[in-house]
């Protein structure tokens, strides 16, 4: 398995400065490789709870200097001259992650792919140029990375553990599930390939903390509880992908003219309580589908995804605006 070593440079204004967003965009990145150097820009005193965050992870700053109105573009213009100098200077880095929009930096992005270098791109949906979308290998809006989706009560399998231990072993499978989802090159990982994911997100993890001896028996008994994973034993290769929801037994929900408002509802909330003001209508409906795979506008009574936003707006929970470039945003009320 090929494992990427990543520079990421962080626009902290963009990515709004969170330890839970900045914390999101470190496991997204962790789970395509190593991050051998960071850079974070605009910091200041107030981006103080980053700071454990930042150390922990070997990031340096670049403080924001108050003067003038340029302050944004002295900021823009370090984080290219570090990032072409790395490209430069270190032949380990092949990967380089820019946490921004800005349509600035789309040159840089053609320098660093012309040096043969991989780049992946991160920004909230409300400022993210299409040019520098367009221009990345591969882009992620910032409101995916962060996983703000709402998730449904799921039924437990025969649980004998406390309600700290089911916890714990509930956010594991959580983050094995989403290292699985991000391998769209294929449909299952070996164990061992799993767990080295598992060690570079989580440096002290160990299973024996999940009264396990092995890496094996762990994952079976998070398939066995939880029913996410599939776990298969192959010529002694163990093999780890996603289970269907049908093996599952699962009953997948649906929306219908009766409930749709409460899931929209309740996945705008869960935007706001991530620090977001406005989101692209495209993240709403592709989380929306997240949690309900059949959705369709027609199961609801529209016609158009925008009609459901135009309702939406109706009852008070958006306001539909369009950017600069014509392109529809919704604030979030």
């Amino acid at each position: 398995m090929f494992l990427s070593k990543f520079a990421v440079f962080v626009d902290l204004e963009n990515c709004g400065a969170k330890v839970a967003t900045l914390k999101s965009i470190l496991e997204k990145v962790k789970i395509r490789g190593d991050i051998l150097l960071g850079k974070v820009y605009g910091y200041t005193d107030k981006f103080g709870d980053l700071k454990e965050v930042l150390l922990s992870n070997t990031f340096t700053v670049v403080p924001s200097l108050r003067y003038g109105i340029s302050q944004k573009n002295n900021a823009d213009i370090q984080l290219v001259i570090d990032a072409l100098e790395v490209a430069y200077k270190n032949d380990l880095i092949d990967s380089f992650c820019i946490v921004s929009g800005d349509s600035d930096y789309t040159p840089l992005v053609g320098r660093l792919k012309s040096m043969g270098k991989f780049v992946l791109g991160i920004s909230r949906s409300e400022a993210a140029s299409n040019i520098f979308i367009n221009a990345c290998n591969e882009f992620q809006f910032l409101e995916s990375v962060g996983k703000r989706n709402v998730e449904k009560p799921r039924k437990q399998r025969g649980s004998s553990n406390t309600s700290e231990e089911m916890a714990d072993e509930s956010e594991l499978n959580k983050l094995l599930t989403t290292v699985l989802e991000e391998q769209t090159d294929q449909d299952e990982m070996y164990a061992s390939e799993l767990k080295g994911t598992l060690l570079r997100l989580r440096p002290d993890f160990n299973e024996k903390a999940y009264g396990c001896t092995t890496f094996y028996k762990l994952l079976t008994k998070l398939a066995n509880r939880f029913g996410d994973l599939r776990v298969q034993n192959d010529n002694f290769n163990v093999m780890v992908s996603l289970a269907n929801t049908a093996d599952s037994g699962e009953t997948i929900p649906q929306l219908t003219r009766e409930n749709w408002k409460e899931a929209f509802a309740a996945q705008i909330r869960a935007y706001k309580e991530g620090g977001f003001d406005r989101v692209n209508p495209s993240i709403l409906k592709a989380d929306i589908i997240t949690a309900y795979p059949d959705f369709t506008e027609k199961a609801i009574g529209f016609k158009r995804f925008s009609d459901v936003m135009k309702q939406l707006e109706k009852d008070g929970l958006v306001v539909v605006e369009m950017d600069e470039q014509k392109t529809m945003l919704i604030k979030l009320l």
